[in-house]
Parts: C-alpha cells; sequence; structure tokens
C-alpha cells in the first residue's frame, strides 16, 4: 500500500479507527478475492465489539465468583480430609519419606490432618456467611440469572469432589467396607520397613542400576 501511494510506510500505517477503517480496508482491497477479506474483516470488527462489552460483564463474573478463593478453600479442605483422614496421614507420611529420604517435621502431620482442614473451612464458612451480591462499577447490581451464572463456575469443579465418591462407591463391587478398602488402597507396593523408621539413606546410583537390570 505504501508502495502503490509513493509514500513511507510511517506515513501510511496509522493507529485506533484510522488503522481498522481506512488504512485495513484499503489494503484489503488490494488482496486477491477482495469482497471475501472485506467481509472477513468487518466481521472480525463486529465480533471484537461484542466481545469487549460482552466480556466486561462475565469478567466480574468469573473474578468474584471463581478467582475469590472460596474454590481454592473448598478444594484444600477436601484434599487435606482425603489425605490424612482417607489414605492416612502416616501412610502419605511414609510416602514422602520414601520420596525425600527422611522423615518430615511430626508438626506438618498435625497441621495437614487437624490444623489446615479446620482453617480453610472456616474462612470458607465466614465467607458464604458475609456473602454480598455482585456489583459492577458500584453501580450496577448483577440480575439474580447472572448470580446463578456465577455461582455456576465454582460449583461445576466444587461439586465434582462431592459427586467422584459415589460415584466410585457405586461402580465398585463388594460390601462398601471392600469398596472402601479399594479406593484407599495404595496402587504401588509399600514396603514395610520404611514404617517407623525416623531417617532413611538415598538409594546409591549403584543400586538403582542393579534394581533396572534385575527388572529388564
Amino acid at each position: 500500500m505504501a508502495a502503490e501511494q509513493g509514500m513511507h510506510i510511517s506515513k501510511v500505517a496509522e493507529s485506533g479507527p484510522g488503522l481498522a477503517f481506512i488504512a485495513y480496508p484499503r489494503a484489503v482491497t488490494l488482496m486477491p478475492v477482495a469482497p471475501l477479506w472485506a467481509a472477513l474483516l468487518f466481521f472480525m470488527l463486529l465480533l471484537l465489539g461484542l466481545d469487549s462489552q460482552g466480556g466486561m460483564y462475565v469478567f466480574p463474573l468469573f473474578d468474584y465468583y471463581s478467582s475469590s478463593g472460596t474454590t481454592l478453600l473448598w478444594q484444600a479442605f477436601w484434599e487435606c480430609v482425603v489425605m490424612a483422614w482417607v489414605y492416612g496421614a502416616d501412610r502419605f507420611t511414609d510416602d514422602i519419606a520414601c520420596m525425600i529420604g527422611y522423615r518430615r517435621c511430626p508438626w506438618m502431620k498435625w497441621c495437614s490432618s487437624f490444623f489446615t482442614p479446620l482453617v480453610c473451612m472456616g474462612i470458607f464458612i465466614f465467607n458464604i456467611v458475609y456473602y454480598e451480591l455482585l456489583v459492577y462499577n458500584n453501580t450496577y447490581v448483577y440480575p439474580w440469572w447472572g448470580e446463578a451464572i456465577g455461582w455456576a463456575f465454582p460449583l461445576s469443579s466444587m461439586l465434582c469432589v462431592l459427586l467422584h465418591l459415589p460415584c466410585c462407591l457405586l461402580r465398585a463391587k463388594g460390601t462398601m467396607a471392600e469398596c472402601w478398602q479399594h479406593l484407599t488402597q495404595p496402587i504401588w507396593a509399600q514396603d514395610e520397613d520404611v514404617r517407623g523408621l525416623t531417617n532413611l539413606t538415598p538409594v546409591s546410583e549403584s543400586s538403582k542400576v542393579v534394581v533396572v537390570e534385575s527388572v529388564m
């Protein structure tokens, strides 16, 4: 386009509305099948305007409901509960000892078993009790269907935690105790010698080579 007009490219390039409605349309007319590209260009500009307006409407819903921390508190609470009270805090401590070569401070086990889930659930309940309706730009109050969409965002992940366990128990065979034992059983063999140890020695490289060769 600059070559056609005999001007420097810095004189042709514009910004803002001039770039969208003058420079780009003029460049499109110089391309093959110009009507097609012109239609696609203005269709893109139309969608850009719609997305900008709709985006500013939907973004506060995401930010207020999904990114406010309520969902993270819910997930953190159930992660601690499953790790400490379903899988077992002692079993989890043994697994970490196998990986890092030494046992963690016992205080870490008590935090994950009691302190952390209680704090997470306490803050979660506080947020629910003192919940306030979302107000955009201090003037616009979202309607009931906007609130429903907002709550659908966090509930889409929060309900998965509560629905996953019943689904697994219903699909499992045997009595309820057998199903629970099957779900909480580690999928790998756990070394009984690890239990009760206070310090573990990392496996040497030569021992790793022997183990790999024996497996192969």
